[in-house]
């Protein structure tokens, strides 16, 4: 398998990897390669952004793809699950509300960025993407040359993970390049967190305007940061700070 997903990662510009013993904020991997977006992406290649829920496109990557954006890079977004599983057995947040919300918030955190992108909802179950993986696989229309970004095959989460594999196995049949990118094992106190620690990275540098819309874009997504009552928040503030600031990530 790591065969595989090596034969359809884009020829990046690679810098020797940072000691293990420089320092960096613990959110941080400890190795990892200087890059920009246009060393991961081939000119004029579109990318296509594989997101298993409605904010997962913006939280880590939102400032590349807003650059990509920029470059003029056509951008598609499969919104793979509405996210209505976001708040079992809440009155607040019943999945009918969070159907319509959740998708509403990932076009206004979108905007933010000034991403104009293409989005393709395939409203699969929330928290049962594993179960579909074989179809949601079909359901990736690729072409030769895109560039899909999805969430890392070892992120511990379920949907994420799917997602990873399924994307995989699309772009191998389509001949389009697959990265992926770590979400909550970015997070320290996160199990998945730990995967990180023999792997090396990706860090991409985000402009300043771009950092600043990102903070903005993540505000959209209010129904996952604000508390459900006495229920603290989808996303803690712990989660917020490690995919913040001006670098992102996805790996090497």
């Amino acid at each position: 398998m790591d065969a595989l997903i090596a034969s359809h990662k884009p020829a990046a510009r690679r810098l020797p990897a940072v000691p293990s013993d420089t320092p960096v904020p613990l959110a941080q991997p400890q190795r990892w390669i200087c890059a920009t977006p246009e060393s991961l992406v081939a000119p004029f290649s579109r990318v296509v952004v594989v997101a298993p829920h409605p904010d997962d496109e913006v939280l880590v990557l939102g400032g590349t793809v807003a650059q990509l954006a920029r470059r003029g890079h056509e951008v598609r977004v499969y919104a793979v699950t509405d996210g209505e599983a976001s708040h079992p057995g809440s009155t607040v947040w019943p999945p009918e509300r969070l159907r319509h919300t959740r998708p509403q918030e990932s076009a206004d955190a979108l905007a933010q960025l000034g991403i104009a992108a293409t989005v393709v909802r395939l409203r699969l179950p929330d928290g049962g993407v594993a179960a579909q993986e074989r179809a949601l696989a079909a359901k990736l229309q690729l072409a030769p040359g895109d560039t899909v970004f999805v969430p890392w095959r070892h992120d511990g989460h379920p949907d994420h993970e799917a997602c990873a594999r399924a994307a995989l196995a699309a772009a191998r049949n389509a001949g389009a390049c697959c990265i992926e990118y770590p979400v909550w094992a970015l997070v320290p106190e996160h199990a998945a967190h730990a995967r990180l620690r023999h792997q090396v990275l990706h860090r991409i540098a985000v402009a300043d305007d771009f950092v600043q819309a990102k903070a903005r874009a993540v505000r959209a997504f209010q129904s996952q940061i604000e508390p459900d009552g006495s229920v603290a928040p989808v996303l803690p503030p712990s989660a917020l700070r490690a995919w913040s600031g001006p670098f992102e990530w996805t790996m090497a």
